[in-house]
């Protein structure tokens, strides 16, 4: 049976979070869905890799609060990644999802990346799984709960043993292990 996850769910630390996560189902309005295989965690001032390391921002203002909405914003200019927010109101913490395999509306998936060559690659990395859903800035602050977007829990467990990595495509705190995939999955973004 699938339920959409309560906004009580995301009170809590993204490093625990973030493991929780997986094998949850990301679902659009219009039923492009995936199974979340790929996060990391972002954990707000202490983190110097966090958009909300230096304080609120018009940018990151969503990170800001309340857990259960969608952060999204722009990477590189050109391409936007979709968060978790998580934790307390006010603490900036949240979860990016890195990849999803694709479970339904392929075909609407397809449409969104034309350029994708293989199935394998419609959602495998955070600006590609936002294509492929349809996500934009517009959806930034949108509620997990009750909004065009929702974490639905079908009843696929997180992995009883995730693996742990250092998080990728920083520059700041690479060292800290708060990127969790689920094993053997070929949607993850980088092995």
């Amino acid at each position: 049976m699938k339920s959409t996850l309560p906004a009580s769910f995301y009170q809590r630390a993204a490093t625990e979070l973030g493991p929780v996560l997986l094998n949850k189902l990301l679902v659009a309005s219009d039923g492009r869905t995936g199974r979340i295989v790929e996060v990391e965690a972002y954990t707000g001032s202490d983190d110097p890799a966090s958009h909300s390391h230096r304080g609120k921002t018009q940018r990151n203002a969503t990170m800001f609060g309340p857990p259960g909405l969608l952060y999204v914003y722009l990477s590189y200019g050109i391409h936007w990644c979709a968060n978790v927010v998580c934790g307390s109101d006010g603490e900036g913490t949240a979860v990016l999802i890195r990849a999803l395999e694709p479970v339904a509306g392929l075909q609407r998936m397809r449409e969104a990346r034309s350029k994708a060559r293989r199935d394998l690659d419609l959602c495998r990395g955070p600006a590609r799984l936002a294509q492929a859903l349809g996500i934009t800035g517009d959806d930034d602050g949108t509620d997990l709960v009750d909004g065009p977007f929702r974490l639905v829990d079908d009843g696929v467990p997180p992995p009883p043993d995730p693996v742990v990595t250092t998080r990728i495509g920083i520059s700041r705190a690479t060292d800290l292990p708060w990127r969790w995939y689920v094993p053997d999955n070929p949607h993850v973004s980088r092995l």
